[in-house]
């Protein structure tokens, strides 16, 4: 449904319910007119008026303040069932009734938009902080491995003949290191620009679990700063799944535990099913997670404070949208032993020929 028809429908209800109300305190009032006396009932109105002008727009609102005048005047002001006011006092009180609803439903509505437009101001505000905040985080994980691709493809220019071939090495594993980081920094970027579009169609097709958790351990060549094991049993069949989203989801898991945890500490992957639902552990020995901050990791641009490993705030967001497109879960728990462990459970089907082949 568009914009147009759904604004349109909205005005509909608003005017119906502002009708509805009237209509209802009326009845009200005709029954009780005895016991509660008609410049009560015009209190009733009044104070239904208000109400509606906290709720609707201005327009729906100066109808039912017409209407419920006019309804007043007609069955409650003597005599009634005439639009005639024999005494003056009350055609002054309808008078100043009338005022009294209109200025009410003006003043309400001017204190709404108010607060509409400050609000809207806030969130411009806070959008442009989150840009900046985003621009900076970005300006640093894009120019660090800048920098060292450049550091290091000059040194290798400029002392290509006198480097010794382990140094060459060195120099040039420094520059593939950096360019899989920005890699990723440009995969999260698009990731993300993905979700927010929402145009995440998951493609399933038969993937071999274990195979991927190694690949994924290999693509970020993390055996000279951490200990990642690797723990799936062997009768783990097959899963019908978008590999490459699960792909980016295991990155950017192993890639937050590596930054946030020390040097040649260990990591264990591991994965099993019950029942049709795969379940994806990735448990590190680092420092863990504050309780108070487990429900905001996931948030985007969300990082900790006084963290000094850096980072745009995107790896978890991502984790959490693409696993949710495969419509799984993802949780994080604090170990008793120490660190912190994600689980992610996707329902998939699985397929059981792996294991026929290796019998």
């Amino acid at each position: 449904m568009s914009g147009l028809a759904l604004n349109r429908k909205n005005k509909v209800f608003q005017y119906s319910i502002s009708i509805l109300v009237i209509a209802v305190v009326v009845a009200a009032g005709y029954v009780s007119s005895d016991w509660i006396g008609y410049r009560t009932i015009a209190l009733i109105l009044l104070l239904a008026v208000s109400a509606l002008a906290i709720l609707f727009d201005i327009w729906p609102v100066l109808l039912a303040a017409c209407l419920s005048a006019l309804a007043w005047n007609f069955l409650f002001i003597p005599p009634k069932f005439t639009f005639h006011i024999s005494s003056s006092e009350d055609a002054l009180m309808l008078l100043m009734y009338f005022v009294v609803a209109l200025i009410n439903a003006v003043l309400t509505y001017q204190i709404r938009s108010m607060e509409k437009l400050a609000r809207e101001r806030q969130e411009k505000a806070n959008a442009v902080k989150l840009y900046n905040t985003l621009l900076n985080s970005l300006s640093h994980e894009l120019r660090t491995p800048i920098a060292t691709v450049i550091a290091a493809t000059d040194n290798l220019l400029d002392s290509n003949e006198q480097l010794l071939p382990q140094h060459r090495h060195e120099l040039l594993k420094e520059i593939a290191q950096a360019g899989l980081r920005l890699n990723q920094q440009v995969e999260n970027l698009l990731n993300m620009s993905r979700l927010d579009a929402g145009v995440l169609q998951p493609k399933k097709d038969w993937c071999d679990i274990a195979e991927l958790l190694y690949q994924t351990v290999e693509k970020l060549n993390t055996t000279q700063t951490h200990q990642i094991h690797i723990q799936v049993p062997q009768s783990l069949p097959f899963f019908k799944i978008d590999k490459i989203l699960l792909e980016q989801v295991l990155l950017n898991l192993l890639q937050n535990a590596i930054q946030y945890t020390p040097a040649h500490s260990s990591i264990q992957f591991s994965a099993h099913n019950y029942a049709d639902l795969l379940h994806i552990c990735i448990e590190d020995n680092g420092p863990g997670f504050p309780e108070q901050t487990i429900s905001y990791v996931f948030d985007k641009f969300y990082r900790l404070q006084n963290s000094k490993a850096g980072g745009t705030g995107l790896g978890l967001s991502i984790v959490k949208g693409f696993t949710e497109a495969l419509g799984g879960t993802v949780t994080l728990t604090n170990q008793e032993k120490g660190g912190a462990c994600f689980t992610i459970r996707i329902p998939a089907e699985a397929s059981y020929i792996k294991n026929l082949k290796n019998e």
